[in-house]
């Protein structure tokens, strides 16, 4: 550590008063030196003083202190002074020369120069404000030593914001920004030079850059996808600002920064939604959500309230899940103009016919979005029992309720793990379905109103179980970095997307639909793990002993994980009036069969037969073969 640094930390830990105490005293010393600097430039010789010129020199001292505490010039913390802290110096350093130029018209008896008035305001101008900058110079070239250098892309007005904030208050220092446009490159914008990313390899080496960050809110996710791709070998950690609709306020700020998000890395545009499908079954009408406090429940009460509803029912089993997702929506209406839903809390089972019934019965429900439901592969496959009680006998309750008290449309959030399952859980979903599909065809029959209809998609970023926050938890801590298997590949998708077209897709049914979400191109997730890895700045290592920072492990399939999903069992499927939804024509058992199975399977649980609940799926669910043996916790330990 250098003196100029140990200067800075001995002058920052003085005390604040005493800190006041020292810029006081040098004033008191700069006041007079500025005047005799002045009368020396006026004579041009040296002015030698004698006692008799000692009140010229004390006169502005006696002044200038007082003016100069009124006008909060010892207020100010020198090394954050900004522009309106120098227009006070100016003001008070202006005042101090007009009163005593004034006072020297009556009370001069040596005939001072009037010109060495000017000179005076100069220099002391000069001097005070002087000092303080030298101050802050000196904080400032500390702070900028302990800053790591950045490079901005994009070199438009979201990116000057951004440079702007982060020279106000930041670790980061802006060094240069990198922009694909030719008439800016060779440049300069904002006192920084605008480079082409071709040249980000040598630039990082040069400049010493550590992150580059990605300030194109208003780009589409292609396109910063693109960016990413080129950017991603580079040894540097890269972050993103959010899109514009992402920061609350417009305004650009370092704590919008964020890692990159899985949605950039897919470069998915969304689709933009039809506002006819999104109100049509929600606008003026009592919509209840089950399963309300989840990732997709939550979503799709967000997503709901924004087309006002008259009621939203938040019907969910978990207290404290409920008494977030209620908080959060009675905020949003109390801060809106335009919505005047009412929001109503209903702690409850899906389980449990009779309360689904009064509820329905109570509020006059017309549009049910069933959300609820065990997710979780392994958790399910060790629980079997609740799963088929939650995911398939909840949805029978909840359907049913609605079927009798009239609810015109029931719409079921199903997973394209339903498609010919190797788990518990995309078999119980899959049964799900095939009850919806049963009522459905059974309400045709006996000329009922309600539709049942059923959405099928794959993974959403950012729900619960989600492999992302993971990886970058693992990352942080130095790795390793897990993974089930080194070809498993997913679907993903954005939940706010998700919801949106699970809404749209619901008001387009008729009756015993599976509309299947286009989820885009399946995701390698050892892709993904190491795309992650590159963007922090850092590399894979090959093995525990070979060079690198994170190593990535396999840790094996765990029970009922396959390597890839499906989201069509056969090949009958349609487009529909929306580019990213399709429609799928899929066989179903009769209702009556469906009883019996149903029934089998309620005595089956209930005397925990495992063996017969499997044997059950079997015979409902086409395709299902279960990856390994049975797994259930109980009979595991009964064996």
């Amino acid at each position: 550590m250098g003196l100029h640094d140990n200067t800075v930390i001995m002058v920052k830990n003085i005390h604040r008063k005493n800190k006041r105490m020292l810029m006081l005293a040098f004033d008191v010393f700069a006041i007079p030196l500025s005047l005799w600097l002045a009368f020396n430039l006026r004579l041009g010789e040296v002015f030698i003083p004698t006692w008799q010129h000692a009140w010229l020199f004390l006169l502005p001292i006696v002044l200038g202190v007082p003016i100069f505490i009124r006008t909060g010039l010892y207020r100010a913390v020198v090394h954050f002074m900004e522009i309106n802290a120098f227009a006070s110096i100016f003001k008070a350093v202006s005042l101090l020369v007009l009163i005593y130029g004034v006072l020297l018209l009556f009370i001069d008896p040596y005939g001072v120069p009037r010109s060495s008035i000017i000179i005076f305001w100069l220099t002391l101008l000069l001097m005070v404000s002087g000092s303080r900058l030298l101050v802050r110079w000196l904080f400032a070239t500390s702070e900028k030593k302990r800053c790591s250098n950045v490079a901005i892309y994009g070199a438009g007005s979201s990116g000057v914001q951004l440079a702007s904030a982060l020279r106000a208050a930041s670790k980061l220092k802006p060094a240069l920004f990198l922009d694909d446009n030719p008439e800016l490159q060779g440049h300069d914008i904002s006192g920084l030079g605008v480079y082409s990313p071709k040249d980000a390899e040598r630039l990082i080496k040069e400049k010493d850059i550590t992150q580059i960050l990605i300030a194109m809110p208003s780009a589409k996710k292609s396109v910063v996808q693109r960016i990413l791709r080129n950017l991603e070998s580079l040894p540097v950690e890269i972050k993103v600002l959010p899109s514009m609709e992402a920061l609350a306020s417009g305004e650009i700020r370092v704590e919008s920064l964020r890692e990159v998000g899985v949605e950039e890395l897919l470069g998915r545009d969304a689709a933009e939604p039809d506002e006819a499908l999104l109100k049509a079954n929600i606008h003026n009408k009592v919509v209840m959500v089950t399963g309300a406090g989840g990732s997709i429940g939550s979503e799709l009460c967000r997503q709901i309230i924004l087309q006002n509803p008259t009621t939203l029912l938040l019907f969910e089993r978990n207290e404290f899940a409920l008494y977030q997702i209620e908080a959060e929506l009675k905020e949003l209406v109390q801060i809106s103009d335009r919505l005047s839903c009412k929001i109503i809390p209903l702690l409850g089972s899906v389980h449990h016919f009779n309360r689904a019934k009064k509820i329905c019965e109570t509020f006059n429900v017309q549009t049910i979005y069933h959300a609820a439901a065990y997710k979780h592969v392994p958790l399910v496959e060790y629980n079997p029992i609740e799963a088929i009680q939650n995911n398939i006998f909840g949805t029978l309750h909840v359907a049913q309720a609605a079927k009798e008290t009239g609810v015109e449309r029931f719409i079921l959030i199903s997973t394209d793990k339903a498609v010919r399952p190797t788990n518990v859980m995309g078999a119980t979903k899959r049964c799900a379905e095939l009850v919806l599909q049963g009522l459905n065809d059974a309400d045709k029959k006996e000329s009922k109103t309600t539709i049942f209809t059923m959405v099928r998609f794959g993974n959403v970023l950012g729900s619960s179980g989600s492999v992302v926050p993971l990886f970058r938890k693992q990352i942080k801590a130095g790795g390793p970095v897990t993974l089930t298997h080194k070809d498993i590949t997913r679907y993903f998708m954005t939940i706010p997307e998700a919801a949106q077209l699970v809404i749209q897709a619901g008001a387009m049914a008729k009756g015993g639909e599976v509309f299947v979400l286009d989820m885009g191109e399946p995701v390698k997730i050892i892709n993904l793990a190491t795309k992650l890895i590159h963007l922090s700045g850092l590399e894979v290592k090959e093995g525990p002993d070979g060079d690198g920072d994170i190593e990535i492990i396999e840790t094996g399939l765990r029970p009922g994980e396959k390597l890839y999903e499906e989201l069509l069992i056969g090949d009958n499927v349609e487009g529909t009036q929306h580019p990213l939804i399709m429609q799928a024509q899929e066989e179903f058992k009769p209702w009556v069969e469906m009883e019996e199975i149903l029934q089998a399977m309620d005595d089956a649980s209930q005397h925990f037969d495992i063996e017969s609940i499997q044997g059950l799926l079997k015979t409902c669910v086409s395709g299902y073969v279960p990856a390994k043996d049975i797994h259930d916790i109980l009979w595991l330990n009964k064996k």
